[in-house]
């Protein structure tokens, strides 16, 4: 798409979302020159740090809302189901609440994406967190299991889209050289959720009853809403452009009413057009499954999702089986896995990061570059990006098929020996994701938010499927066969890896010529 030329004494506004990348220059210093006089966006690093941890503190909720839940499985499965004499059936029937909400959770995201694409992420944010605020009262005053699954996928609606926009925000106000830290702390500050929320849900679930997790979920749904309308400016380039644009309307947090918005320039516009809202541009997002690089990306990274979801949601019944653990216990147990949650985000962040530096200089080495020059997908289309994110992911994948191959086994040994487990597959699994969702982001950097739906998309699918099936093959094959099988076909998958890395570039040139031609005609 083509961008207007800004006048030279303004600070430019540029329509891509990916602003300092751009086509390059004739030369690597006067591509240097280019890249020194052009903002990409006006806000201050700490700005936008501050900007990210609102935005995942939003985005807690998704992940909370489902892990917050499962150290009152086993409460659900007796008072729910208080009829049946049959407890796995009972059990089976509480773990399938788990299944629907991530089947939602996979789902919504995709259209929401879309929306906040076209309409901006504020008005978004607003709306899912109303539907997320009345599903979790409706969860609280809920009598039957029928209530139970039908407000749980409700609150998933609202809940599931807030990492999508909130990813979409990064894409927003960053570029690709420093995006890899700052979707890490994103990752990061919203893995929180995996750490505390059964924590908070035994205790809650101990004491108070399983209810009421729901209500301290609308309290805290709450606060982060008035953070949002206070402090959130919009971000959506078309709306915003770089920062320098008036908001106003809905876009305009409470606090530029306040103290003004600094750094606008009067009559500054974005050059980018605004897209159609239509049916077809809603379900746009469903064709990126179609790009081969990107299926390939996102399938594998759906395995590992899966895997580490069968994990996390049979924990409650075995442990309460094998250790005679109370609500409270069983919350506490998952300590190991949320905070290998946050671990593997910040790590893999900031090793990204690193990655992503190491490869420039690879790069301009290789192409006779002068040592600092700034190389990305714009200014030079074939720099190796798979590369640069995916350098360090096959140690993370061996760490990971070797953890949850022992893992079963651990089980009959002392209970803290299965939480490092759950602490190691955590902290892999989740920096998979953290890799996967910045890769995404980089292939389609104007779609961020729609991107990051279809990823999650698929891998709630796929999490789903497994989340359901995880208990009847624990029944049938037992804990000691069932996790080394969960292992082999996460092996069986890696070969995945090799495909992205070998084809993955070809693959990301041949849609770019793809979608140039289709723009000329």
């Amino acid at each position: 798409m083509a961008t207007a030329r800004p006048d030279t004494d303004k600070v430019p506004i540029v329509s891509s979302v990916e602003e300092d990348e751009r086509q390059p220059s004739s030369s690597p210093q006067l591509e240097d020159k280019a890249a020194t006089s052009e903002i990409y966006h006006i806000f201050s690093r700490s700005k936008k740090l501050q900007m990210v941890c609102i935005v995942s503190m939003a985005a807690i909720f998704s992940p909370l809302s489902s892990n917050i839940y499962f150290p009152a499985l086993g409460e659900v499965s007796r008072v729910s189901t208080t009829k049946r004499k049959d407890t796995q059936g009972s059990m089976s029937l509480a773990t399938l609440t788990v299944t629907v909400y991530m089947i939602v959770q996979g789902i919504t995201p995709t259209f929401w994406g879309s929306i906040s694409d076209a309409t901006g992420r504020r008005p978004v944010f607003i709306g899912t967190f109303l539907v997320y605020m009345i599903a979790n009262i409706a969860l609280a005053v809920s009598t039957n299991y029928g209530e139970l699954m039908a407000f749980r996928a409700l609150q998933a609606a609202g809940s599931a889209a807030t990492i999508s926009i909130g990813a979409g925000v990064i894409g927003d106000i960053t570029t690709s050289a420093e995006r890899g830290s700052l979707v890490g702390i994103f990752g990061g500050v919203r893995m929180l959720g995996q750490g505390i929320g059964p924590v908070i849900g035994g205790v809650l679930t101990q004491y108070l009853g399983f209810r009421s997790i729901f209500w301290f979920l609308t309290i805290c749904a709450a606060v982060s809403l008035l953070s949002i309308l206070i402090f959130l400016p919009e971000t959506l380039r078309h709306i915003a452009g770089n920062g320098t644009v008036k908001l106003r309307g809905i876009h305009k947090p409470f606090l530029y009413v306040v103290v003004g918005q600094k750094g606008t320039i009067t009559g500054a516009e974005t050059s980018q057009k605004k897209p159609n809202f239509t049916w077809r541009a809603l379900l746009a997002p469903l064709t990126f499954l179609a790009e081969k690089d990107i299926f390939v990306t996102l399938f594998f990274g759906s395995i590992v999702y899966s895997v580490w979801n069968m994990v996390t949601s049979s924990t409650t019944d075995l442990f309460q089986n094998i250790y005679q653990l109370s609500s409270l216990e069983v919350g506490l147990t998952f300590l190991g896995n949320g905070f290998g949650c946050i671990s593997g985000s910040y790590l893999v962040g900031y090793l990204m990061d690193y990655n992503h530096k190491l490869t420039e200089r690879e790069y301009c080495k290789q192409h006779g570059y002068p040592s600092g020059t700034r190389v990305n997908l714009k200014s030079h289309p074939d720099f190796p990006i798979e590369v640069a994110r995916m350098r360090h992911i096959w140690w993370i994948v061996g760490l990971f098929i070797l953890a949850t191959a022992v893992y079963g086994v651990s089980l009959q040994t002392h209970i803290a020996v299965p939480i490092i487990l759950q602490f190691i597959i955590a902290l892999c699994s989740t920096g998979i994701f953290t890799i996967n969702s910045a890769l995404v982001i980089d292939l389609y950097p104007g779609a961020s938010a729609s991107a990051t739906a279809v990823n999650n998309l698929i891998r709630c699918l796929v999490g789903a499927a497994g989340v359901a099936a995880v208990q009847p093959i624990l029944d049938v094959l037992t804990a000691e066969y069932t996790f080394p099988l969960l292992a082999g076909i996460t092996l069986a998958m890696t070969p995945l890896l090799w495909i992205e890395g070998r084809f993955g570039a070809s693959w990301r040139r041949e849609r770019e010529a793809r979608l140039k031609d289709r723009s000329c005609t």
